[in-house]
């Protein structure tokens, strides 16, 4: 270990139970244990024990098998009833065979045998202590999105649909307005509160896009409540996909924009008026332009693309003044994640004698990024020529960022899964993010497609997943292996294939692909299979170059890193041994972009 209070830093904190009858061991452990964990709670026999368990809830135990009162395997029972998850380390003699057998049958995490390897009782208990913070961490995760979630369901009218359309879910907004409660709609088809009136064909065109196309369908629609009355939505309907792309469910936010659409209505009906004077047009269109601006963002732009117009809910949301924006050109307002080139073709698009429809990401005064969905309307004479523009935005910052959290979460989640494995060899979160961006890296430059970039870079982390299943004292030998250990140590790349090779999920399809080829060799002499050759899958080739090169380049407990000259020298000798030639060429001729990565993804001490 080359910092003692980095290695223990995750069992500092947690509470940790000891039992042992055996007053020499006893004292000796809770001497090396009492300043390494945040609370130590020891007992000399399994009923002090439980009994300390039942008070004090620790986060892990380690406790000896044959003990007086109580042994060890009818506490570990008690306390599996309780908590069935919680880690429980055991420590026995070789004479305990039998007592060990029916404590593996209980579920315990680890055992150690006597006399005790302090070392050894290190790795496990630093090894558990990392898994539970990082359990911990995902927990956290999850608290923080359902809060998210959760102030998103206060703000907007939510539902959710399966696949075919069946009601899985409402908020209280969305029972506010349609009139049914919530048991009256779950398990009922979305189309119960659908117009009767409605143009069939605007959910022609919507099927075609969330269904077909998998894409976020926004558009306003005309509902009917229980009672029978008429409601209009401004809404957004996205497809929810799992980690191979396949739809799960449907999922709608919206607005309710009845007084508007009320409005708009009545405008029109006073507009057919044969008798319609002066006085009341003025009067119908100032309140018309009431509504707009109470229910809309606002732009207006003259035919030189200058701003001559903003509504008070644009400065509200922009953070800009009426001196920072009026008189300025509509390109004044950058768009988040556009080239200058792009954002020229982007706006000459919004421009043209029809109707633009889309999404626009704008940065704030303040630096913040706000996301819109826009109507861009030409307004014409009558002599059919365009006099201005009018830009009719509605802000959907949150469903944006509802949308990137979602997607943040599925990639955190395969990191930890990564993470697993490396942990309980002493590798770190950022190894299996450079190993995926590497191989993200590779797989583009010779060319594979979209689906097969991403699958690789979704499934890279979880190459060595299979290391859950090597015992710790060969995986984190201080030393070299010898034979007998090497051969169990190979082992993990079928681990890890038999992990994941029944899964129906692309992703993981991928992983076990990885995972089963990665230590496979160009010339054949690598394992499981002894492959060779382009019978070797390009995921594991390919992986096998990020891997061995973050490994070599990277400081470990038990080693130095090595400088880059003497991993290149390393690639070359092996190019057409251990490597694909053609993908040491590949990677070679991107060395800057390879190290670009390794820096912006480096390990913080």
């Amino acid at each position: 270990m080359n910092d003692d209070k980095d290695f223990f830093r995750y069992l500092k904190k947690l509470s940790l139970l000891y039992v042992e009858d055996d007053e020499n061991t006893r004292e000796e452990l809770e001497y090396f244990l009492q300043n390494k964990v945040k609370n130590l709670y020891v007992a000399k026999n399994g009923q002090e024990g439980f009994d300390l368990f039942e008070k004090h809830q620790p986060d892990l135990i380690i406790t000896d098998i044959q003990m007086p009162v109580m042994t060890g395997t009818k506490m570990i029972k008690l306390i599996k009833q309780i908590n069935s998850t919680i880690p429980i380390v055991i420590i026995t003699a070789f004479n305990d065979t039998d007592y060990l057998f029916e404590a593996i049958k209980l579920n315990v995490t680890n055992y150690l045998t006597k006399p005790l390897n302090l070392f050894a009782l290190s790795e496990v208990l630093a090894s558990i202590a990392k898994n539970i913070n990082l359990e911990n961490e995902n927990k956290e995760i999850y608290n923080s999105l359902k809060q998210y979630k959760d102030i998103v369901d206060e703000r907007s009218i939510i539902s959710k649909t399966d696949i075919n359309g069946i009601i899985t879910y409402i908020n209280e907004p969305f029972e506010k307005i349609s009139g049914y409660k919530k048991e009256e709609l779950l398990g009922k088809p979305h189309s119960i509160i659908t117009h009767p009136a409605i143009n069939k064909n605007i959910f022609k065109k919507m099927w075609k896009r969330i269904n077909i196309e998998k894409k976020s369908w926004q558009g306003r629609l005309r509902n009917i409540t229980k009672e029978g009355n008429e409601y209009f939505v401004d809404i957004i309907i996205k497809p929810i996909l799992d980690l191979d792309g396949n739809i799960i469910e449907y999922i709608s936010l919206s607005n309710d924009i009845t007084d508007l659409e009320t409005t708009k209505e009545y405008f029109k009906a006073q507009t057919q008026k044969s008798a319609f004077n002066l006085t009341e047009s003025i009067r119908i269109v100032n309140a018309y332009k009431e509504a707009i601006n109470e229910s809309n963002i606002i732009l207006r732009i003259n035919l030189d693309r200058k701003i001559i117009y903003a509504n008070d809910a644009f400065f509200k949301v922009s953070g800009y003044t009426k001196e920072d924006l009026i008189g300025k050109p509509y390109s004044f307002l950058k768009h988040y994640n556009l080239s200058e080139e792009e954002q020229a073709v982007k706006i000459d698009s919004m421009f043209t004698g029809s109707i633009w429809k889309g999404k626009v990401s704008n940065f704030k005064k303040n630096g913040e990024v706000f996301h819109c969905n826009v109507t861009m309307y030409p307004l014409k004479n009558n002599n059919e020529e365009i006099v201005e523009y009018m830009c009719i935005r509605h802000d959907i910052t949150q469903i944006e960022k509802l949308h990137d959290e979602l997607e943040d979460t599925q990639r955190e989640i395969i990191y930890k899964l990564g993470e697993l494995g490396e942990c309980r060899s002493s590798e770190t979160g950022q190894h299996v993010k450079r190993v995926a961006e590497y191989s993200k890296l590779l797989a583009i430059k010779i060319g594979l497609d979209e689906k097969d970039v991403n699958r690789l870079f979704m499934s890279s982390p979880m190459h060595d997943i299979g290391k859950v299943g090597i015992p710790d004292s060969i995986l984190n030998k201080n030393g070299k292996l010898d034979s007998a250990e090497w051969e169990v140590m190979k082992t993990h790349a079928q681990i890890g294939y038999e992990i994941l090779r029944t899964s129906k999920r692309e992703i993981l399809q991928a992983a076990a692909i990885v995972s089963y080829t990665h230590h496979e060799r160009w010339d054949g002499s690598g394992y499981p299979l002894g492959l060779k050759g382009e019978d070797i899958h390009i995921f594991g080739r390919i992986t096998a170059i990020a891997d061995v090169f973050d490994a070599l380049s990277s400081e470990r407990v038990y080693k130095k890193a090595w400088s880059l000259e003497e991993v290149l020298k390393l690639f070359n000798e092996e190019k057409g041994k251990h490597f694909d030639p053609n993908l040491i060429d590949v990677f070679m001729n991107n060395l800057d972009d390879i190290l670009e990565i390794k820096e912006k993804f480096k390990d913080v001490n």
